[in-house]
C-alpha cells in the first residue's frame, strides 16, 4: 500500500480490516446467492416458482428484521466501549447458522429448516456489517476511503471465488467425494457440506481483524447506560435528519437502488437454476465468473472513486447494471446469460464500495456506528419490498423472468434521486 508523504496510516490495522471482507464473502456467494439457493430450488423444493416465492418471503422478512435492529444497535455501540465485541457475536451467529445447513436434507419437509437457518444467518451477516463498516472512518483519512473500501470489496469478491472453488472442485465435482460423503440423490452430502465450509472459512479468516484492527472507544458507557443513551441519541438523530439534507437524501436514494441491487444478487442462483435449468455445479461456475468480474470492478473503481467522487462512481455502476440487466432478463441462451452476467458483475462491486465510502465521508466524527446503523436501515428499510414483489409477480405470472424484471425500476429510480438531489462529497472534504 503506497502512502503519500506526510500520511501516517496503520497499514496492519487497515489490511486486517480488509481481510474481514475476504472472510465473510463466501457466505453471500455460497449461502445466499449460488449454492444453497440452487440446492433449495432443485433438491429441497423441486419447483422453481414455489422456491422463488418462499425464498423471496424469507429474504424480505430478514430484511425487515435488519431494518428494525440495525440503527438501534449501531447507536448503542457508539455510546458503549467497543465495536468489535458486537461484530464477534454476529460473526459467530452467522457461522453457526451456516454450519447447521449440513442437516438440511433434499426433502421438502426440510424446506422450512433451511429457510430459518438462512434467514437468521442473513440477519447476523447484515448486522455484523454495521459494526464492520463503522470501523472504516476510524482507520483512514477521507481521501483514502474510496480505494480502501474498493480494495476490501474486491478482496471480498475473490474470497467468494476461493470458497466457490473449494466447494466446486473439492466436493461437488469430486468423484468420489472426500471424507466419505454420500453424493446420492437421497443425501447430497457433497453439496450440503458447503454450509460448514462457509462457517470454517469465516471463523479462520476473521481472526486478523480481531487481533490487529484498532477499535477506538465509543463514549465509554457501561452496557445499561449505553442502551439508554443510544436509544435517546437515535431518537434525536431521526428527529434531526431534516437538518442534514444531504444525509437523508442520500439514504433515501440508496434505500431504493440497494433494494434492487440486493434483490438482483439474492436471486441470481435461483434464477439460473430455475429459468436456465443449471445444475448446482454450473451455478457455482457462473458464481465464480460473476465474483471474479465483480472483484475486478471493485478494485478498479476504488481509484476512480477517489478521483471523480463516490456519487459519480455509483451512478456509473447503476447505469451499467441497467444497460446490461435488460438483455440479461430477455435472453434464452444459457451462454448469452453467462456472458451478460459476467459483464453485469463488473458493476456490482463499484456501487457497493462507493456507497460505503460516500457514507463514511458524510459521517460526523464519533457517530460512525449510529450513521452506519442508519446506512444499514436505508439498505433494509424497504428491502422486503423487492423480494416480496418478486414473489408476488412470480406467483401471479408463473414466470421468473417477469418476477426478476421488477428489480430494474428500483435501480433507475434510486439512481435518478441520487443524481438530482445529492451533492457529491469531495474525497478530501466532509459533508455539511
Amino acid at each position: 500500500m503506497a502512502v503519500e508523504p506526510g500520511e501516517n496510516l496503520d497499514r496492519k490495522s487497515i489490511a486486517a480490516w480488509c481481510t474481514y471482507d475476504w472472510a465473510n464473502s463466501p457466505f453471500p456467494a455460497i449461502v445466499l446467492t449460488f449454492v444453497i439457493p440452487a440446492y433449495f430450488t432443485q433438491a429441497v423444493v423441486g419447483d422453481p416458482a414455489t422456491a422463488t416465492t418462499w425464498w423471496a418471503i424469507m429474504t424480505g422478512t430478514a430484511a425487515l428484521t435488519i431494518a428494525v435492529l440495525s440503527p438501534i444497535l449501531g447507536t448503542i455501540a457508539d455510546q458503549g466501549r467497543r465495536r468489535k465485541p458486537w461484530l464477534g457475536v454476529f460473526t459467530i451467529i452467522m457461522a453457526l447458522g451456516s454450519a447447521l445447513l449440513w442437516f438440511v436434507r433434499p426433502d421438502p419437509d426440510h424446506a422450512m429448516l433451511l429457510l430459518v437457518l438462512v434467514g437468521v444467518s442473513i440477519v447476523a451477516f447484515e448486522l455484523s456489517m454495521v459494526f464492520y463498516n463503522a470501523l472504516l472512518p476510524t482507520l483512514v483519512p477521507r481521501h483514502w476511503m474510496g480505494r480502501i473500501s474498493g480494495w476490501a470489496w474486491g478482496l471480498g469478491y475473490f474470497g467468494g471465488v476461493g470458497g466457490l472453488l473449494i466447494v466446486l472442485f473439492g466436493f461437488v465435482q469430486a468423484d468420489p467425494p472426500p471424507l466419505g460423503l454420500d453424493a446420492s440423490g437421497v443425501a447430497l452430502e457433497h453439496i450440503r457440506i458447503a454450509g460448514p465450509i462457509v462457517a470454517l472459512w469465516l471463523l479462520v479468516f476473521c481472526l486478523p481483524l480481531f487481533i490487529w484492527t484498532r477499535d477506538p472507544r465509543g463514549r465509554g458507557l457501561a452496557a445499561g447506560a449505553a442502551i439508554r443513551s443510544g436509544l435517546s441519541e437515535l431518537r434525536s438523530t431521526l428527529a434531526g435528519l431534516r437538518e442534514h439534507p444531504q444525509l437523508w437524501r442520500y439514504l433515501l436514494a440508496r434505500m431504493i437502488f440497494t433494494d434492487g441491487l440486493n434483490t438482483l444478487f439474492a436471486f441470481g442462483g435461483v434464477f439460473a437454476a430455475g429459468t436456465f435449468g443449471m445444475p448446482v455445479a454450473e451455478v457455482i461456475m457462473f458464481g465464480l465468473v460473476l465474483n471474479v468480474t465483480a472483484g475486478i470492478g471493485a478494485f478498479a473503481f476504488g481509484w476512480i472513486d477517489d478521483r471523480i467522487g463516490a456519487k459519480r462512481t455509483i451512478l456509473l455502476g447503476l447505469c451499467g447494471l441497467v444497460i446490461v440487466g435488460v438483455p440479461l432478463l430477455l435472453v434464452e441462451s444459457k451462454i448469452a446469460f453467462v456472458i451478460l452476467g459476467s459483464i453485469l458483475g463488473i458493476f456490482f462491486g463499484p456501487v457497493q464500495a462507493a456507497s460505503r465510502s460516500l457514507m463514511a465521508r458524510i459521517t460526523p466524527e464519533g457517530a460512525a456506528g449510529e450513521m452506519f446503523g442508519l446506512y444499514a436501515l436505508s439498505g433494509k428499510a424497504t428491502a422486503f419490498v423487492g423480494p416480496w414483489l418478486v414473489a408476488l409477480i412470480t406467483a401471479t405470472t408463473g414466470s421468473q423472468r417477469w418476477g426478476m424484471a421488477s428489480v430494474l425500476p428500483f435501480l433507475v429510480i434510486g439512481g435518478l434521486l441520487l443524481w438530482l438531489t445529492v451533492r457529491d462529497v469531495p474525497p478530501d472534504r466532509q459533508s455539511r
